[in-house]
């Protein structure tokens, strides 16, 4: 390759996992403006945080691969699922599950659905009380609809939510914990066991659900793909809504002039796209280079790991003013968070329609003085998922 980039990368020692799980975008701010292209011995990987890099890697999976050979996504899934495969054999797996996702499903099926998992789960939060909204509602609102979504209803929420941080824990187990491990290889079990039950009946009685569809189709792809697609979607589609409902309230009761906005203008659709712009649920994702090449005035060699870092180019300086703020007034520009490329999340219509065409209003409509008792004590936390872990709210 005949080039006039710089072929040492900078490195940066002092960076650890603790720092980027407990605030990263302090670390992001000072990385977008001195070094964009950087070494990170502790994450063992090129960290990329301008907006500008990540998304043209995520766009190029010819040159940057999902199949990272440095995660345990495989050993925790026990299986290579669709996340680390590219082309033709990430497409069709992909689409086995696509029709759950249509427009018209959405529309036709999981509206309403949804709308009575809602009812349901805001109807029992209990008026006059201060309950944490993180356990009591996003949490169990996200994985009810979403075992409706994967045709699994027979799974509990706390399953759920219990197997998909299972999951997230074992894929994000780089130290090769050996406990991480047994917990996920015991959750694989219960899913396994499960889905099977579910697949019999799906066959028997088919229905809009993703696991239908991959079931019913004329070619199907093997069942160990089927579960482990399944699995991905319990992995990440219960964080994503969960953290980004929780994070979308404490922006809005945070700047009351948009909370009275978004309020009597019912402008829930912007306090959704900026609450996932302000904090990205998932927030890093790992290409493997497949040629060398050049990325942001370096030589970035075959062989190298590239970590693209959404959540940083959700706050980059020459797409937003004033990143760092949760601002629904901005003025509206493409993000990142949901990722971009043929991996762009396939959830993202749902989640949007589950939080800010119906939970969010019902919530408000019930609980029209809802408070926020104590800003200060509400922790956001994560490196690869972020989000509050709780939300103390009192219901008024």
């Amino acid at each position: 390759m005949t080039t006039t980039a710089v072929t040492d990368i900078p490195v940066d020692d002092s960076i650890s996992i603790a720092e980027l799980t407990a605030n990263p975008y302090n670390i992001y701010k000072r990385l977008r403006a001195e070094a964009p292209v950087i070494r990170v011995p502790s994450i063992n990987r090129i960290l990329l945080t301008k907006a500008a890099d990540t998304k043209r890697v995520k766009e190029d999976w010819e040159l940057f691969s999902s199949d990272d050979p440095r995660t345990p996504m495989q050993r925790a899934f026990q299986a290579q699922t669709l996340m680390r495969k590219d082309g033709e054999a990430h497409k069709r797996e992909r689409n086995a599950m696509a029709p759950a996702f249509a427009p018209r499903n959405i529309k036709g099926c999981w509206h309403e659905i949804y709308t009575k998992v809602a009812e349901e789960y805001v109807g029992r939060l209990p008026r006059g009380e201060t309950v944490d909204l993180f356990s009591d509602l996003a949490a169990p609102y996200a994985a009810r609809c979403l075992t409706y979504l994967l045709g699994i209803p027979e799974a509990s929420d706390a399953d759920m939510i219990r197997w998909s941080q299972t999951l997230i824990d074992g894929a994000g187990n780089f130290g090769n914990v050996p406990e991480l491990f047994e917990r996920s290889d015991a959750a694989n079990i219960e899913m396994d066991a499960l889905f099977d039950q579910c697949v019999e009946r799906v066959r028997a009685d088919p229905d809009q659900s993703a696991l239908s569809a991959m079931v019913n189709v004329d070619d199907p792809i093997e069942t160990k793909q089927i579960y482990s697609n399944v699995k991905i979607a319990i992995g990440g589609g219960i964080n994503e809504p969960r953290d980004a409902l929780v994070t979308i309230l404490y922006g809005l009761y945070t700047n009351p002039d948009q909370l009275e906005a978004c309020r009597a203008d019912a402008l829930w659709d912007a306090a959704f796209e900026e609450g996932v712009r302000w904090v990205a649920p998932i927030q890093v994702s790992s290409r493997l280079v497949k040629q060398d090449t050049e990325i942001g005035g370096y030589v970035i060699p075959k062989g190298e790991v590239v970590m693209t870092s959404q959540a940083s180019a959700c706050h980059d300086e020459a797409l937003y003013d004033a990143p760092e703020a949760y601002n629904m007034f901005r003025p509206r520009t493409p993000h990142q968070a949901f990722g971009n490329g043929p991996h762009f999340c396939q959830g993202t219509h749902i989640a949007r329609r589950m939080l800010a065409q119906i939970v969010l209003p019902m919530l408000f409509d019930r609980f029209p003085n809802m408070t926020l008792p104590d800003p200060d004590a509400v922790k956001f936390w994560g490196f690869g998922f972020r989000g509050p872990l709780s939300l103390p709210m009192t219901l008024n």
